[in-house]
């Protein structure tokens, strides 16, 4: 059987909406199967199209009750055979529409995407609360960042917070710096001395931890970046080094997507 999705989203509650072109119609029999790449694990869910026209099929899959983990899932197609790989012309995303979900509570963030190789997949990870970068620079002997206060359950709002940023050597939590932060609404901007961070600790090389406390939060919020479209950050993104008293200092991130701020090296 030959599918192709043209639009695929996740709804805020969490639902698969697919819309696609199919050579024959949807039968009663119809399964939407999952495969986690990891594991080999499958769920198998039984589909019920909507908005059923020639050539065209509309249905919708609650994700949650699917009992899905954290990781990579191919979207397969089973109808009277074997089952058809879904071919994909949507990346499954805006990025109004990431931030817009990352505004709720969850413990697991969803997301439909097109693969490398055009195929439907869905990306599944944790959700806990997190400070998500959107720009990094250096300017006047500061390091400066702002972003999104994510999966926090924060309104959108003008509500002005208390907060203040962290920065904790790699090897001893007890050395670190900290400076104000700005949180308005679910947006922050932090910004704190280079110097401070050379003189804080006479051995001070390495990967030093940014962390936002926030008012209203009972943990610290990790900076990281997870609610675009980049994969791999620690390959593809590079920031401009800086040196500061003779020692060098750069932006980078983790394979988890986390922001550090590399001191000395």
């Amino acid at each position: 059987m030959r599918v192709i999705v043209t639009d695929a989203e996740v709804t805020m509650a969490d639902v698969l909406s697919l819309r696609m072109t199919v050579d024959k119609p949807l039968t009663d029999g119809a399964e939407l199967v999952l495969r986690h790449r990891g594991t080999g694990a499958e769920r198998r869910v039984g589909l019920e199209a909507t908005g059923q026209q020639a050539g065209a099929a509309e249905v919708a899959v609650a994700l949650e009750r699917l009992a899905l983990t954290p990781g990579r899932w191919d979207a397969y197609l089973q109808q009277d055979g074997p089952r058809t790989r879904m071919t994909s012309i949507d990346p499954g995303f805006s990025l109004d529409r990431l931030d817009a979900y990352a505004l709720r509570r969850r413990e697991l963030a969803y997301r439909a995407y097109r693969t490398q190789t055009g195929y439907l997949a869905l990306k599944i990870d944790e959700a806990r609360p997190v400070a998500d970068v959107r720009a990094v620079w250096f300017r006047e002997g500061r390091f400066e960042v702002t972003g999104l206060l994510a999966y926090t359950g924060f309104a959108d709002d003008d509500e002005r917070r208390r907060a203040h940023m962290e920065l904790r050597h790699p090897e001893d939590p007890d050395v670190a710096v900290s400076a104000l932060a700005t949180v308005r609404g679910v947006r922050f901007h932090a910004a704190l001395s280079l110097c401070d961070v050379i003189a804080a600790a006479p051995d001070f090389e390495g990967l030093w931890e940014p962390l936002l406390f926030v008012d209203g939060l009972d943990d610290p919020l990790p900076l990281g970046a997870r609610i675009d479209d980049v994969d791999g950050r620690r390959r593809r993104v590079h920031y401009p080094a800086t040196t500061v008293d003779g020692v060098r200092i750069r932006p980078c991130y983790t394979a988890d997507d986390e922001l550090r701020l590399e001191v000395g090296g």
